[in-house]
């Protein structure tokens, strides 16, 4: 076993002999979306997510479903079955069976496995002093499925909030093959924030962010300034809060934002400063366009000052 549940890593990685180790992650959830397909294919991306953030290629995925048989209809249902399989075959794969059972409210997401060499294993404990820290992905999927919820989200947020959640972070594959990528995770329901301590807890480091560096989705920024926040971006607040130093006149809405639970959200990379600039035209490259350098890991104890 190379990575299990020691650093609350994203993935299991056993290694099956010198060339090949074998990765396996689950994830799923209840609807976030209405759209019975948009549902699947944001569930598929962000069950992927994991399997990408450890430097992996996914090779298959199994299908974990609980639907209210009695209430959704057979054609809603595979809907979301057929979002699902329609993320995965962008990945390259199928989903290849599963298991499903009666629940009171649906439940959708994948079993996914996949592989990587032991040696190009990237974990979230593995970070560097001096290591430049790239984002992938803008910040706010959060704040957009709390407003979609409420029914404040206009069609162009809407089509913001799927652009982002099912973009694959596929770039994760070819981060692997770079060695000067020391270390990587995706930014899920622990917020951007939450994420980062990990990576700082894990590896022994503290981190420095650029507050003006940190990308927000221009569609979440006028829902969070409207006050609008989730109960998993509060509970993100009182658990990691403590452990981050942020500055003493930063709007309330802009906390929210950076504590914001993310749903298939970017990939974090720790990478060498002087590899920083190639690893970000790698991620522009690949249509990642909100992908930016916000920070550095420096010497200290496990925490995060953000300045700015």
């Amino acid at each position: 076993m190379l990575v299990g549940l020691e650093t609350k890593d994203d993935a299991v990685v056993y290694r099956i002999d010198d060339s090949k180790a074998v990765v396996a992650t689950t994830d799923f959830f209840m609807p976030v979306v209405d759209d019975p397909s948009d549902f699947g294919a944001i569930a598929a991306a962000n069950a992927l997510s994991d399997i990408y953030a450890v430097g992996a290629v996914p090779i298959f995925a199994l299908a974990v479903a609980g639907m209210p048989t009695g209430v959704l209809s057979p054609g809603v249902i595979t809907q979301i079955f057929a979002g699902g399989a329609a993320m995965a075959a962008k990945a390259g794969i199928v989903v290849a069976g599963g298991h499903s059972i009666d629940s009171p409210e649906p439940i959708y997401g994948l079993a996914v496995v996949g592989l990587v060499h032991p040696d190009e294993v990237k974990r979230n404990s593995t970070a560097r002093v001096g290591d430049v820290l790239i984002l992938g992905k803008a910040l706010g999927v959060g704040i957009l499925s709390a407003a979609f919820k409420k029914g404040l989200l206009s069609a162009p947020d809407y089509r913001a909030l799927m652009d982002s959640a099912t973009k694959l972070n596929s770039i994760g594959a070819d981060l692997a093959h770079n060695s000067d990528v020391h270390a990587m995770t995706d930014v899920t329901g622990f917020s951007l924030l939450g994420h980062m301590f990990e990576m700082c807890e894990g590896s022994g480091v503290a981190a420095r962010l650029d507050l003006d560096a940190i990308p927000l989705l221009d569609a979440a920024r006028p829902h969070a300034q409207d006050g609008l926040n989730t109960g998993a971006g509060t509970r993100n607040r009182e658990t990691f809060g403590p452990r981050v130093s942020l500055p003493a006149d930063l709007p309330d809405w802009h906390r929210n934002l950076l504590f914001d639970p993310q749903t298939s959200g970017g990939l974090l990379v720790s990478v060498a400063p002087d590899a920083a600039a190639g690893v970000l035209e790698l991620f522009h490259g690949q249509g990642y366009e909100s992908a930016a350098i916000i920070g550095e890991f420096v010497d200290g104890p496990a925490g995060i000052t953000v300045t700015g």
